[in-house]
């Protein structure tokens, strides 16, 4: 018989290795014990699982200290020498239930996991990690495991066992801290999370799984058992590759995007019906989805996620979102997700303190958690951690078929000091403010996903002059694909506030871009965080009457398909959605009902379409070569002129844009040749809501009569508040 001591650790829920004294075991004289801790029930007894004979009814041990029922149940198997296959039954108050026992199962994890697991170098943790569907012995049930190597017991909890701690304590595996439990029965759908006990005894509250698959939909927070995504295959083109493609993105809140019928959230079979279709109709060739691993807090955006291995089950299912990703991609779109390895939030059922002790967080504060969040800091030199952060970008990537991953907040990651005062932070080993640890896991994830999945890209959100962004690891660099340009973004929004008549006091702010442009592979960012905060919406940044709100909107957008750099575009911007971003409330499409909104929708449209087909306007952007000043420096008259070219250096855009609302006739550009020079777009077209102000059937002869540099030049009218494309035919 076991002893009174471990009888009462284990039914106090303190025995940290279970497997020792719980299923079959032997005994003295080479007899068989069986042992099954099963608190509440009233008896339970022993099958043989291939003949069915009922062998034995344990005995419920009666201890002082437990009282009368102490759940814990043992005997001896008469006739019986070696392990067999077997069966519990068990009667409950109100039912009796026949299963296969936990503890007669073997290790989940082997060897090879374990040591890998344990130098954090599984290129794929989450294979491992986590709740996973399987069978063991032709038994179907689902195989968990988790990382707390400062617990002193870790136990599977869920609605399969009343949530009850004591009842499936797990087995340990001590090379790499890893718990671990096959559960016979237990499948998909199953509501879990893990109850771990501190070494000081100290039981948590119980614990989400960091690698859940599905999750419940918030208030409430249980991992679901979800069978892990199938891998998805993608285009083999590398990701270097597509640099000199086009990228125009819409950027969405799935959550305010269109609400449904109910006021409530979207499922993704809607937004399957809806968005992708409304995305094809604009021309983006990328769809950039704010952050849809769960969360526990709306208001977050996203951008505060407990669960990042889980899609948000706001919208539905797992297999929702792999279906609304393989319907983007059959209608030709691509599709980015905002990711956050930055920081995560301090809720008891994640991962803070998760076995009693921080562990994916830093100990100390002043590394450890965010000054302006509230969140806490991952511990990138941990490399269990290191390890956790990687595998999820290679998950997303692999298992969902996401074309790209937007890396939110990386200025936080780069700097010790970020947003702390002086004496609040800690020196790296060197004592500079450089957070070394997070350049390395940047360099490593970049590198990672590049040797894995090479025809995906990552887009850094960075707001420094960190030098070499998109540049390869071998080279100094971070590894980035693309680097949001965050100083152009604050330049033109600056800009653009300004009266036309002090814009000429301003003209730097349009021109500065262009002396970094080509360091960077940048994209031109009008995202969510400009329109939200008392910011107030793109259109309600523009100065001036209603009609000349609208023709400077529709020159903001003209001036950035024009500019080099790839686009990006929040959803709302498209149409002059009025009123500040509201998370909780869809846009206000009623505005579409009015022709200044639906022109610059139309503007939109047909500024995507353009730039799609016209080599000239994308293939060259992060090189110098694809671009040329013809006269920057008209200050006096706020008007800018430049050309685009692609490959094909005959082929090329000239681009006019005039910020004042003051037309200007006969203005003189000097052109690269002679020829005709033909209307592409004109922001102010009556069919985009503007005063119709352009040239004669939208075209120019070139003269030879020299400007700018150029023997060759064209006198043309320009409309007020608004950016002309010609294309010059040779």
């Amino acid at each position: 018989m076991l002893s009174k001591a471990e009888v009462i650790s284990l039914c106090r829920g303190e025995h940290g290795n279970p497997f020792a004294v719980l299923g079959l075991h032997a005994g003295a004289k080479g007899r068989l014990w069986l042992r099954s801790l099963q608190p509440g029930a009233e008896s339970v007894s022993v099958i043989d699982a291939d003949s069915g004979q009922v062998l034995v009814e344990l005995t419920q041990r009666k201890i002082e200290a437990l009282g009368e029922a102490s759940g814990f149940f043992e005997a001896s198997i008469l006739g019986r020498n070696i392990p067999f296959n077997y069966r519990l039954r068990i009667a409950w108050p109100n039912n009796v239930q026949e299963i296969d026992d936990p503890y007669r199962f073997s290790t989940v994890l082997g060897e090879l996991d374990v040591w890998l697991l344990a130098e954090g170098s599984h290129l794929r943790p989450y294979e491992r990690l986590g709740a996973h569907l399987r069978e063991i012995d032709g038994v179907q049930g689902t195989a968990f495991a988790v990382w707390a190597p400062d617990a002193q017991r870790v136990s599977i909890v869920g609605d399969f066992n009343s949530w009850d701690g004591r009842r499936h304590p797990m087995r340990l595996r001590r090379e790499c801290g890893v718990w671990e439990l096959f559960m016979p029965g237990v499948g998909e759908g199953a509501c879990y999370k893990f109850e771990v006990r501190t070494l000081d005894g100290h039981v948590l509250t119980q614990k989400a799984d960091p690698y859940g698959f599905a999750a419940e939909l918030r208030p409430a927070t249980a991992s679901i058992v979800s069978p892990l995504p199938q891998i998805t295959s993608r285009s083999t083109v590398a990701a270097v590759s597509k640099l000199s493609k086009p990228v125009s993105i819409y950027e969405v809140h799935l959550g305010s995007w269109r609400r449904a019928d109910d006021g409530g959230f979207p499922s993704w079979q809607r937004l399957t019906e809806t968005l992708i279709p409304y995305v094809v109709d604009l021309g983006f060739t990328h769809l950039e989805l704010l952050p849809i691993s769960e969360h526990p807090f709306d208001g977050s955006w996203g951008y505060q996620p407990l669960g990042i291995y889980a899609p948000t089950a706001r919208f539905g299912s797992p297999q929702g979102f792999c279906d609304f990703v393989t319907a983007c991609h059959t209608a030709g779109i691509e599709v980015i997700v905002d990711w956050v390895p930055a920081h995560f939030p301090t809720d008891e059922h994640g991962l803070s303190n998760f076995d009693g002790r921080p562990l994916y967080e830093h100990a100390d504060p002043r590394e450890g958690k965010h000054q302006d969040w509230g969140t806490l800091i991952y511990n990138f030199g941990r490399r269990e951690v290191f390890n956790y952060l990687v595998g999820n970008a290679l998950f997303w990537i692999e298992h969902y078929g996401v074309d790209g991953l937007r890396v939110d907040a990386v200025a936080s990651m780069l700097y010790r000091d970020y947003s702390r005062p002086h004496g609040e932070w800690i020196p790296n080993i060197y004592g500079g403010r450089e957070n070394i640890e997070a350049v390395h896991f940047l360099r490593r994830m970049n590198e990672t996903l590049a040797q894995e999945c090479p025809h995906a890209a990552t887009f850094a959100e960075e707001s420094t002059a960190w030098p070499a962004v998109t540049r390869p690891s071998s080279m100094g660099g971070l590894g980035f694909h693309y680097k949001w340009n965050m100083g152009w973004m604050h330049d033109i929004l600056d800009y653009m506030a300004h009266e036309p008549i002090y814009r000429r006091y301003h003209h730097n702010q349009l021109t500065f871009g262009l002396l970094y442009a080509f360091t960077e592979n940048f994209v031109l960012p009008l995202s969510h965080d400009e329109v939200v905060h008392g910011k107030g919406s793109l259109i309600g940044k523009m100065p001036g009457d209603y009609g000349q709100k609208f023709a400077n909107l529709r020159l903001l957008y003209g001036f950035m398909w024009g500019h080099p750099g790839k686009k990006l575009l929040f959803m709302g911007g498209e149409f002059g959605q009025w009123s500040e971003w509201n998370d909780s409330a869809s846009l206000d499409w009623v505005l579409l009902d009015f022709p200044q909104h639906e022109g610059v929708r139309r503007l939109v449209r047909d500024l995507n379409r353009l730039y799609r087909n016209t080599p000239a306007l994308h293939e060259i952007d992060f090189d110098a070569t694809g671009f040329e000043w013809i006269s920057p420096n008209d200050a006096d008259n706020s008007v800018i002129a430049f050309i685009r070219r692609g490959f094909n250096r005959s082929r090329m855009i000239l681009c006019v844009c005039n910020f004042t609302p003051v037309v200007r006739h006969n203005y003189r550009i000097g052109a690269p040749g002679p020829g005709l020079y033909r209307e592409r777009i004109n922001t102010d077209s009556e069919f985009y809501g503007g005063s119709n102000v352009g040239n004669e059937y939208g075209k120019v002869d070139a003269e030879q009569v020299p400007a700018h540099g150029h023997e060759w030049s064209i006198a043309m009218t320009i409309p007020p508040l608004a950016a002309v494309f010609l294309e010059w035919e040779q």
